[in-house]
């Protein structure tokens, strides 16, 4: 069976999903080769270090965040961006409450239920 979102996400109608303490995520469109997840952080919020076998990029839509790949830290504010090559650890501090719009390829199926 072949997983993928619906053609249409109206963010109203998408639950926000626990994704840490003060993180929640919406998995926005998908399907077996690409995922669009908004992560919201409250101030504070860590996505604690980690890696995954998934190609990720991710655009800073809101707020300002320490981000860490590698050995490697940036601050981070609105319109700015980053790579995550798979397997690399990396994590971020949200500094200033704020989204994250992340996309993965292929898609996370631990994301979904």
């Amino acid at each position: 069976m072949e997983k993928r979102s619906d053609t249409y996400q109206i963010a109203s109608d998408i639950q926000w999903e626990y994704a840490g303490d003060g993180i929640v995520r919406q998995i926005m469109g998908y399907d077996e080769h690409l995922m669009v997840v908004k992560v919201k952080f409250n101030q504070g919020a860590i996505g604690t270090l980690h890696q995954h076998p998934h190609t990720q990029t991710t655009y800073v839509a809101s707020g300002c965040f320490e981000v860490t790949i590698g050995e490697e830290k940036k601050i981070l504010k609105a319109g700015d961006g980053y790579y995550v090559a798979p397997n690399l650890l990396h994590g971020c501090v949200c500094l200033e409450a704020g989204v994250l719009i992340d996309t993965f390829t292929p898609m996370r199926e631990d994301f979904l239920k």
